[in-house]
């Protein structure tokens, strides 16, 4: 119990009712951002109605490979931050360190993965501002401000949700730190916990965003 009291901040009465708090707060936090997310989700339903043809021709010029590779990346990264969760609860500190490490690992190679991706991108004349031939849309008989419009909305997603991941491997290197300064306990484990929660929303974002922008189209393989 001793334990278990050194870690409780002065205005919370029991470590239970700490840890429910930060775990609502977290929840409330989250919730905040799937509203943020909820909006460009509605932006692109309403373009994507409007706009069938071009937004179709755009995404079947995104590369599906690394979308498909990257979405495999951070699913795994799920299961190592779950089996983080676990090991500490049970109190087995070498095991944290370890699944906190991985995830982190695995959401660095996500950006390094989208890195390649953009560079295919700009390569393949699909950054307005930086690299776009209207001509070739309107050779094929598309309007090409709203093929930018398409590849706008996609880079604002994505890239907010690299943003959301950067901030979570961040968090990651922490919570990394402080697990090898034996800060945490069975009793003691929910920072891990609440970060675990947050870096899930991550990833259940990619899985939304994954259809919605790289299987707007048929893609005939």
């Amino acid at each position: 119990m001793a334990t278990n009291r050194s870690h409780l901040a002065h205005h919370f009465a029991t470590a239970q009712q700490q840890h429910d708090t930060a775990t609502l707060g977290m929840w409330m936090f989250l919730a905040t951002e799937l509203m943020l997310f909820g909006g460009l989700f509605l932006a692109y339903s309403v373009y994507r109605v409007r706009n069938p043809a071009e937004f179709e021709a755009a995404s079947n010029h995104l590369n599906l490979v690394f979308g498909a590779v990257n979405t495999m990346v951070l699913l795994t990264s799920s299961l190592t931050m779950a089996l983080a969760v676990y090991w500490a609860r049970t109190g087995q500190r070498s095991l944290l360190i370890l699944g906190l490490v991985l995830t982190a690992l695995l959401g660095a190679a996500f950006l390094v993965i989208k890195g390649f991706e953009y560079h295919g991108d700009y390569q393949d004349n699909l950054m307005p501002g930086l690299a776009f031939d209207a001509q070739e849309w309107v050779e094929r008989g598309l309007r090409p401000e709203r093929v930018k419009m398409f590849l706008v909305i996609y880079y604002t997603m994505t890239g907010l949700h690299a943003v959301h991941l950067i901030i979570g491997i961040t968090v990651l290197a922490i919570l990394t730190v402080l697990a090898c300064r034996d800060r945490f306990t069975p009793a003691y484990y929910y920072p891990i916990e609440v970060g675990g929660l947050n870096w899930h929303f991550v990833d259940v974002i990619w899985v939304l965003l994954l259809p919605l922008l790289y299987l707007a189209g048929v893609r005939h393989l």
